[in-house]
């Protein structure tokens, strides 16, 4: 199943380009106060923010509480759409697909890590890492060999039939990183991956990310100076905008 206008990416051009993106939401209004109706707020989270990845590059995300890191990693990612501006993903502009086909994008070309770890409590580690290749129909048995070689390659060969809670919190993020490359995908999108680990753990896990970044675009939003002191260039956002590199 292929998606719509989509090309194959291509080591000699981004893997995903966002030009002067905005993202704004409208939240409020409709409420009645002394007799009045009040007004909607419209918020800009992103504010004409441009920047580009390619293979080999890890980035972060920088900026304080509220700064837009989250909005504008969830644009990159394709896991929402600007209110203007583009967001090219995989050759694809992202607004040009309905949400079935930007799904599918993301299904082939985006891997997420997530703070929380967002692992299924009833499965096994090796089930948890094996969740994507369902939705591509890959029979049990490539699901199998594909689910164990990542845990394999992320220092789990031991814990394939653990579950979420038989693990350390470190160990269950090395899951979410196997999870996240399962359909190989050209960016893995990280939030905060370091944010519920210690020290140590959150350096080994950082290392594996630097590892996962020699074939692909790794882009990860943190508040934590050391977590981006190890990436190769910041985004550093205020209020929506860019307002530095390094």
């Amino acid at each position: 199943m292929a998606t719509e206008s989509a090309t194959p990416p291509s080591e000699s051009r981004p893997v995903v380009t966002c030009t002067n993106v905005c993202r704004t939401f409208t939240r409020g209004g409709g409420s009645r106060i002394g007799g009045r109706t009040s007004a909607a707020e419209t918020v800009t989270a992103v504010d004409d923010v441009s920047a580009e990845l390619s293979p080999g590059d890890l980035v972060g995300l920088a900026g304080p509480s509220g700064s837009g890191k989250t909005t504008l990693l969830h644009l990159l990612a394709g896991l929402d759409t600007p209110s203007a501006g583009t967001v090219t993903l995989a050759g694809t502009d992202t607004q040009s697909l309905s949400r079935r086909h930007l799904t599918r994008l993301r299904l082939d070309h985006v891997g997420i890590v997530f703070q929380h770890f967002h692992l299924l409590p009833a499965l096994s580690a090796r089930a948890n890492v094996a969740v994507p290749l369902v939705e591509l129909g890959w029979s049990t048995r490539r699901r199998r060999e594909r689910a164990e070689d990542l845990l394999e390659r992320v220092g789990l060969g031991d814990r394939l039939t653990h579950r979420p809670s038989e693990l350390s919190g470190g160990e269950q993020q090395r899951v979410a990183v196997a999870r996240a490359l399962a359909t190989d995908p050209t960016l893995v999108v990280a939030d905060e991956p370091t944010g519920e680990l210690d020290t140590e753990t959150g350096a080994q896990v950082l290392d594996l990310l630097r590892e996962v970044a020699t074939d692909r675009a790794v882009v990860l939003a943190s508040h934590d100076q050391q977590a981006l002191d190890r990436t190769d260039r910041q985004i550093r956002l205020r209020d929506g905008a860019r307002v530095d590199t390094a």
